[in-house]
């Protein structure tokens, strides 16, 4: 009995993003991997009655996006619980303020109003604790600003997480105070943060985050994204998606990067003999990461120049960010790890937070030699000339925060001043020297789509127009295969996605547009017409 494809393309440019650069027009795939490539005459022959003819009627066709660092687990709850709040939908602090007096007039005194992706610099500044006192109507209150680093909580959320106005620090976090008063001005970083987010996540249960999963999926999948690396995945999160899997409810394949957040997971899954690659192509556990660098948005990634700019009330002097483990533990736990089979990732932002995150991978290396490690440095946004060098040196895969580019740009450039863009995610360089340097949104810190990342990879300027040194600006081609070819290599599955070759999996996007050939200012407004996963139409445009 012959075989025919299950899927064809034909009449299109489709970009392959292989060695070659090679752009062919058609495309046949058999049980969701691509069988054949080339000219439309040398396909038409491999279909057969059950076979699903698309004419791409000259549309460009592009690998899948994998993005390769993000929080799908976290925007899911969010999306179903919490009010967001970012500058899209709120303009001003009038507005938040307004928005929290409305939702708190009625209802429990205990229940909790809680935001997400707050932008103090698009907003008009942070709101007092007591303008948060007065609006929450005596209900817990707490924004978590977009970098998720930095919240606000009134003087209800203090009190129902048991904090008093004598409360220390916690280790690694602050209660920012009122220098004149003493007391809280209601903006909490770090752990200090994590304490009011430990109280509001108690309740989420694996259903909550199953049913959220269903709209993340769909709108990563409308803007072409058919793999996530979902940084930091709790146990509960792990759980959903297997309940997810067995449902057949992942739309789009899952990479987990086990989070070293929960005391005793990553521990868990060595001694139950797990490492990275474990799995199949639509749930593999890939890593393993500890975050122990923060937010220059912010004002707390850790730098070697104290930040410039306008200080926020309570913020300490001479500010060069903070760092949230001793060195010695997290080398400890990234040593164990390595040996372990794991495969390692480290958050480093500043240029300090960076050679902390160096400095733990360089002892796994020396406690544990292996050639291709592909241990990552997540985010590794400030890469001066020297942690160039050492990056090249130790073979370390630079994670790039491509999205923090278009949302967050302005705010990198306010905080540490246009000189220091020359050095912030430096592409064309990392390019030319041979260091694979995958981007990713970190959504829900910045937004799903890839493409407004991709425009500031190639133009070097945010969101508002503010340039970030066109010295490291890149080709379309350079950007796209970021999110794609090494999105994959940075979760060792360049041998089943990323490219479209024969025998990968026909994980593709039909585009309204060349992206390749119409102007940059362009690049920002793509949008798919249509997204594919294992030769399955999984989105299509309305």
């Amino acid at each position: 009995m012959a075989l025919h494809a299950d899927l064809i393309f034909r009449s299109g440019r489709i970009a392959t993003m292989a060695g070659d650069r090679r752009i062919v027009s058609a495309l046949a795939a058999h049980r969701g991997r691509i069988v054949a490539l080339g000219a439309d005459h040398e396909i038409a022959d491999l279909g057969g009655p059950g076979t699903r003819v698309v004419d791409l009627q000259g549309r460009t066709v592009v690998p899948g996006i994998v993005d390769s660092h993000a929080h799908p687990d976290s925007y899911a709850i969010r999306l179903a619980k919490w009010h967001r709040v970012g500058p899209e939908r709120i303009a001003t602090r009038d507005e938040l303020l307004g928005l929290i007096d409305r939702t708190t007039r009625d209802g429990p005194r205990d229940r909790w109003f809680a935001g997400y992706r707050f932008d103090d610099r698009k907003t008009g500044g942070y709101p007092s604790q007591a303008e948060l006192d007065r609006a929450g109507n005596g209900r817990p209150v707490f924004i978590l600003r977009t970098d998720g680093h930095l919240a606000l909580a009134n003087a209800a959320a203090f009190a129902a997480c048991r904090i008093g106005a004598d409360a220390v620090d916690p280790a690694f976090g602050r209660f920012d105070r009122d220098p004149r008063t003493n007391g809280f001005t209601g903006l909490v970083r770090e752990t200090a943060a994590h304490l009011f987010l430990a109280q509001i996540h108690a309740a989420d249960g694996e259903g909550e985050i199953a049913d959220g999963m269903d709209q993340v999926f769909r709108e990563a999948l409308s803007h072409g994204i058919t793999s996530i690396y979902n940084s930091l995945t709790p146990a509960r999160a792990i759980r959903a998606y297997q309940r997810m899997k067995d449902e057949g409810r992942l739309a789009c394949r899952m990479g987990i990067i086990a989070s070293g957040r929960e005391d005793g997971l990553i521990e868990a899954l060595t001694q139950a003999g797990m490492r990275s690659g474990f799995g199949d192509d639509r749930l593999r556990l890939v890593a393993v990461e500890w975050c122990p660098d923060c937010s220059t948005s912010g004002r707390t990634a850790a730098y070697y120049e104290p930040y410039v700019g306008t200080p926020i009330l309570g913020e300490p002097e001479n500010n060069t960010g903070m760092l949230l483990y001793e060195a010695e533990d997290l080398k400890r736990r990234a040593i164990a790890a390595h040996k372990a089979g794991h495969l390692v990732c480290i958050e480093g932002v500043g240029d300090r937070g960076i050679d902390f995150a160096l400095d733990a991978i360089e002892a796994a290396l020396a406690a544990h030699p292996v050639a291709d490690h592909r241990m990552r440095v997540e985010h590794c946004c400030y890469v001066t000339p020297p942690l160039l060098e050492r990056i090249k040196r130790l073979g370390v895969v630079d994670s790039s925060a491509t999205g923090f580019m278009y949302d967050l740009g302005d705010a990198y450039a306010a905080n540490r001043g246009d000189a220091a863009m020359r050095w912030m995610w430096p592409h064309r360089t990392l390019i030319d020297r041979g260091i694979p340097a995958p981007g990713h949104s970190d959504f829900a810190v910045c937004r799903v789509n890839p493409w407004t990342a991709m425009w500031s990879m190639v133009a070097r300027k945010s969101e508002s127009g503010r340039s970030l040194d066109p010295h490291e600006a890149i080709t379309v081609h350079e950007a796209l295969d970021a999110y794609t070819r090494l999105g994959a290599y940075s979760g060792r599955e360049e041998h089943e996605k990323g490219t479209l070759e024969i025998g990968k999996l026909a994980d593709l996007v039909v585009l309204d547009r060349d992206i390749f050939a119409g102007p940059i200012d362009d690049l920002r407004e793509t949008r798919p017409l249509s997204t594919w996963v294992g030769g399955v139409e999984a989105w299509r445009a309305a």
